[in-house]
């Protein structure tokens, strides 16, 4: 069904077709999926609370992994419910405004994320590279305005992609080939020129995320001279202790993320479910994995949740 406005035809719902090719393996490629999501949900829930409960634990580089912690939580539910919906209940309709909205906080969460990643890089820079002046560097107001900052360039950068979906005529089937509505997904179903779409969707990804890739590659290049020029071999271990899990929850952030941004435009030869599962992959594989790198890497935060853990089994006998 549709409807017309001043601005052209806009579909009163979408539909959402999840993997094609593969509808019927739906409910079996559902089981992975729910158990990750599961996962994701209790590792960031458990994260969140240690460093809350935890007084030990207020310090700047725990408050940047509580607010990782609440931004994995809303990434991958913006996408993981409904996906669900249309692999066990056939859910497949969403409203044009609904669709919108999904996009909105898919790319606003994403965005803000990467901002995230540049925050802790920043953090980890100033602790190594300037560790007398780091607990007046790093202060809470600090802290805030960080986040604030990130999240009013996510706000800023992404809210255009309303106005650019909202200006386009829809007179093409209204069928997304998605689990989710993305930008270039609904832009594509227009009857219009959506260059525009294109190139501002380019630009966002090259000039936020992929500047805040390159800050974060330089920080840790300072880093490591720092680290390199530390006189004794444990204190050098020590300081790459500290940012090993960082640095690996950029490389799970970024690589998914611009492997299917980039396969998305230019590997035209690779199968529609194979783009799928690369775009489901870097909104539910940094949650899942966030909370168990930081459990195993950080000792407070791995104390914690033993204690826990043992906590709860003596209850139980």
């Amino acid at each position: 069904m549709w409807m017309s406005n001043d601005t052209g035809s806009q579909p009163m719902t979408f539909i959402l077709i999840g993997i094609p090719g593969l509808e019927t393996l739906h409910p079996w490629i559902s089981i992975p999926f729910c158990t990750m999501y599961l996962v994701a949900l209790s590792g960031n829930l458990i994260v969140l609370r240690i460093i809350i409960i935890e007084e030990s634990l207020h310090a700047p580089m725990y408050v940047f992994l509580a607010m990782l912690a609440v931004t994995d939580l809303v990434l991958c539910s913006t996408t993981l419910p409904k996906m669900l919906s249309i692999f066990w209940f056939n859910a497949r309709e969403i409203s044009f405004s609904g669709c919108l909205t999904q996009m909105f906080f898919v790319h606003v969460i994403f965005s803000f994320e990467s901002a995230l990643l540049l925050a802790m890089a920043f953090d980890r820079y100033v602790a190594i590279c300037n560790p007398l002046k780091y607990s007046t560097i790093l202060t809470n107001p600090v802290i805030a305005k960080l986040g604030l900052v990130g999240m009013m360039r996510s706000l800023c950068i992404v809210s255009p992609f309303i106005y650019l979906l909202k200006r386009l005529p829809y007179c093409r089937a209204n069928v997304i080939p998605h689990t989710y509505c993305e930008h270039m997904g609904v832009a594509r179903l227009a009857c219009a020129d959506i260059t525009v779409n294109i190139v501002y969707g380019l630009t966002v990804a090259l000039l936020a995320m992929g500047l805040d890739f390159v800050l974060i590659v330089v920080s840790y290049v300072l880093i490591l001279q720092a680290v390199l020029r530390l006189p004794s071999s444990d204190a050098r271990i020590k300081a790459f202790s500290t940012c090993a899990s960082h640095i690996c929850i950029i490389l799970i952030f970024y690589i998914p993320a611009f492997f299917s941004f980039f396969t998305h435009r230019f590997g035209h030869n690779i199968p529609p479910h194979v783009h799928i599962f690369l775009a489901n992959s870097y909104l539910l594989v940094p949650p899942l994995l966030n909370p168990i790198i930081y459990g195993v890497k950080t000792k407070q935060i791995r104390k914690r949740v033993l204690r826990m853990f043992q906590h709860a089994c003596n209850k139980d006998l």
